[in-house]
C-alpha cells in the first residue's frame, strides 16, 4: 500500500510542511534531529515523493529533455551518454527523445517536454530544419542547441564543432598523400554541418591547387545506404575518382562496402576519410581515416551549461567551439 506525505508526518509527529521542506531540502531552520527522523521514517517505509506536486512548489523537476535527429546514427548514443552522466552527477533525470529528423515529430517532442515541465532542454536539430516552427517559438524553459544552430533561435548557449577545419585538415591529408580527385560525398545541405564540411572540402582544394572534379559533390543522406548509393553510380558511370572525402562515418561504411564489392583497392587506387570516428570507424578493413569530434564532450558540456542556467550559476560564454582531430588508419595511404 503506498504511504502518503501525512502518514509520514503523523509517524514523524511533525507538520506535513515539515516533511516537504525536508523532501526537498528546504529551510534550515527545521533542527537536524528532526530532519533525520523524518529522513530515517521515509527510508523505512519507502516513500516515494510525488515530483509533480513537489514541482509545483519548488518550479522545478529536477528533470532535462534531450531531442536529437537520430539514434540509429552512432554518433548521437555516444552525445546522449555524456548528457545523461553529468545530468545524474547533479541530481537530474534525462528524457531522451528522437525525431527521425522529420520536423513534425521534434515539434511534437517539444510540445510534450514542456507539458512534462522539464527544467531546459538540449535540442540537436533535425537536419532539414533551417527556419523556427511555432512549437520552437513557444518554447519557454532554457534551451542549449548542440552541433546545428536554427537561425532566429533564442538559447542559453550554443555548443557546436569546427566541422571546416576538420574537412580542411581531412582533405589537405589526402591531397598530401597523393589523391588528387577527390569527390565529396555529403550528408544533406540544409544541415550546418554538412555544409561547413563542403566549405572545408573547397577550401582544402583550393589551396593546394587541386582542381575540382566535374558534378564533384554528391549530396543525400548521413547513412551508409547513401555512401553506397552514392560510389556504386560513380563506378557504373566509370567516373575517374581516386580520393572520397565523406560527411560522416556512416556514408564512409557504405562507400567502402561498394569499393570491396568491386575489388577496388582501399587505399591503393582509392582514398577514404570518414567523419566523426565512431567505434565501427576501426571495426573496418582496412580501418577508418576519419575525423575524430569530442561527441561525449558535447553532451556534457551541453548538459552542465543547462544546469548552470536552470540554477542561476552564470557563465563565461555562450558559444563553444570545439576541435575536431584527425585520425590517420589505413584507408590512406
Amino acid at each position: 500500500m503506498k504511504i502518503t506525505i501525512k502518514e509520514i508526518a503523523k509517524l514523524a509527529d511533525v507538520s506535513t510542511a515539515t516533511v516537504s521542506k525536508v523532501v526537498n531540502n528546504k529551510d534550515e531552520k527545521i533542527s537536524a534531529e528532526t530532519r533525520e527522523r523524518v529522513l530515517a521514517i521515509i527510508k523505512e517505509t519507502g516513500y516515494v515523493p510525488n515530483r509533480v506536486a513537489s514541482s509545483m512548489v519548488t518550479k522545478k523537476t529536477n528533470t532535462l529533455g534531450l531531442l536529437i535527429p537520430d539514434i540509429a546514427n552512432p554518433f548521437f548514443p555516444e552525445l546522449a551518454r555524456g548528457a545523461e552522466d553529468l545530468a545524474n552527477k547533479m541530481g537530474y533525470t534525462l528524457i531522451l527523445c528522437n525525431s527521425d529528423n522529420k520536423m513534425e515529430k521534434e515539434d511534437a517532442y517539444l510540445e510534450m517536454l514542456q507539458e512534462k515541465m522539464v527544467d531546459g532542454i538540449i535540442y540537436v536539430a533535425s537536419s532539414r530544419r533551417t527556419v523556427l516552427s511555432s512549437a520552437l517559438q513557444r518554447v519557454r524553459v532554457p534551451v542549449i542547441t548542440v552541433d546545428r544552430k536554427i537561425p532566429g533561435l533564442k538559447v542559453q548557449s550554443q555548443i557546436t564543432v569546427d566541422n571546416e577545419s576538420g574537412a580542411y585538415e581531412a582533405v589537405s591529408h589526402m591531397i598530401q598523400r597523393g589523391y588528387k580527385k577527390i569527390y565529396h560525398i555529403a550528408g544533406p545541405q540544409t544541415s550546418l554541418p554538412a555544409r561547413q564540411r563542403y566549405e572545408g572540402y573547397l577550401r582544402a582544394m583550393g589551396d593546394n591547387q587541386v582542381d575540382l572534379p566535374e558534378e564533384h559533390l554528391l549530396e543525400g543522406r548521413f547513412s551508409s545506404n547513401w555512401g553506397f548509393e552514392a560510389v556504386t553510380k560513380l563506378v557504373e558511370e566509370k567516373v575517374e575518382f581516386d580520393g572520397l572525402f565523406c560527411g560522416n562515418d556512416l556514408i564512409a561504411l557504405g562507400a567502402l562496402k561498394c569499393l570491396h564489392q568491386h575489388d577496388i583497392a582501399v587505399p591503393d587506387l582509392i582514398g577514404v576519410v570518414g567523419f566523426d570516428d565512431i567505434d565501427m570507424a576501426q571495426l573496418t578493413s582496412p580501418e577508418l581515416t576519419t575525423v575524430n569530434q569530442p561527441n561525449y564532450e558535447m553532451g556534457y558540456k551541453a548538459a552542465d551549461l543547462l544546469i548552470k542556467t536552470i540554477e542561476g550559476v552564470k557563465t563565461r560564454n555562450r558559444d563553444y567551439l570545439l576541435k575536431t582531430q584527425l585520425i590517420q588508419r589505413g584507408t590512406t595511404r
